[in-house]
């Protein structure tokens, strides 16, 4: 069990993350894509990375990317930088800038339980060619794992962050975290997360805790290893349904464009427009002044067309808009 420690100061200076962060989907994708999970969801996904990888026809160029991020068990603190959040190009650069006493510990835990490449060692010195290789072939996998399912990716954390902006409303900070249930527990200052490898403890020390809503993190949370670095602490969404690629995108179908038929009708773009901020079924009815039953049939249809997303906490069904219903409504 992982147990983080906060202060009533730590409490006031912990936030969620803006966005889907890049880097974090590329390297955790790395574990899913190489792990032995049969999640139904994601066969779809593995079996077309792993074509289009074939058809790169570059394995040496991602032999060192992939052996830094085994299946299972510990992988480097520096892929991860905190600067990601600022996106992918400058959590490259934050990368390429990796201070070289923070590579040799990195891999030098790595290599106690993982055989690596010789070019591990020219990456524990802080070589510049072989960091910029590393680099150019996490851009390279991206355009393959992670470019051509971003909109649905986006739309899953974006769900996750309505759902935790309105626990942060009804209960504040504590409620947020009281939110992140069943895979972690929040009580009298401590999160715990349940399921974790190995028995830690982090005490935040003032500096808050950054969470980072995750499509591609399986089903236990995620933080670094080095206690020096940031607190961060990334969670699984719910993936919605699992991955296709984004309209638009990868050169695959738009999703749902036999149901989109059905959206013709005021009601049913009334309803769109009021899940522009979130919106619960409950709340669709009464801001519409239509029936429950009614609000119900028109969030299914909206759902089924790709245009919402449905997450439902308890007895509330929360509805958000996807990429390609906020495109319709901005259009």
């Amino acid at each position: 069990m992982l147990k983080i420690y906060f202060s009533g100061e730590d409490v006031l200076r912990t936030r969620v993350a803006p966005a889907a962060d890049p880097v974090w989907e590329l390297i955790l994708s790395l574990h899913l894509l190489q792990g032995r999970s049969r999640d139904p969801m994601m066969t779809t996904w593995r079996r077309s990375v792993a074509r289009g990888l074939r058809q790169e026809n570059a394995s040496d160029q991602f032999r060192l990317l992939f052996a830094l991020n085994p299946p299972r068990g510990y992988f480097p603190d520096f892929l991860t930088p905190y600067a990601s959040l600022g996106g992918f190009e400058a959590g490259l650069d934050a990368v390429r800038s990796t201070p070289t006493p923070l590579l040799h510990h990195d891999l030098t835990v790595l290599a106690g339980e993982n055989a690596l490449p010789s070019s591990a060692s020219a990456l524990a010195r802080g070589e510049a060619d072989v960091l910029r290789q590393l680099t150019d072939s996490m851009e390279q996998y991206r355009t393959v794992a992670i470019n051509p399912y971003w909109g649905r990716i986006q739309a899953a954390v974006e769900a996750d962050r309505t759902r935790r902006a309105r626990a942060l409303l009804d209960g504040g900070v504590e409620g947020l975290l009281a939110s992140l249930r069943p895979a972690m527990r929040w009580d009298s200052g401590v999160l715990e997360v349940r399921d974790y490898p190995d028995s830690r403890e982090l005490h935040l020390d003032g500096r808050g805790l950054l969470l980072v809503p995750s499509f591609f993190c399986a089903r236990t949370p995620v933080a670094l290893l080095n206690p020096a670095l940031p607190p961060v602490l990334v969670y699984p969404v719910d993936r919605l349904g699992g991955l296709l690629p984004s309209p638009g995108e990868g050169g695959g179908p738009a999703p749902g464009r036999e149901a989109l038929a059905a959206l013709l009708g005021r009601t049913r773009a009334a309803v769109l427009e009021v899940s522009d901020d979130g919106c619960t079924t409950g709340e669709v009815a009464r801001r519409l002044n239509i029936s429950a039953a009614a609000a119900s049939q028109h969030t299914a249809v909206l759902r089924n067309a790709g245009l919402l997303v449905s997450q439902r906490d308890r007895n509330t069904v929360l509805h958000t808009l996807t990429p390609l219903g906020r495109a319709m409504l901005d259009a």
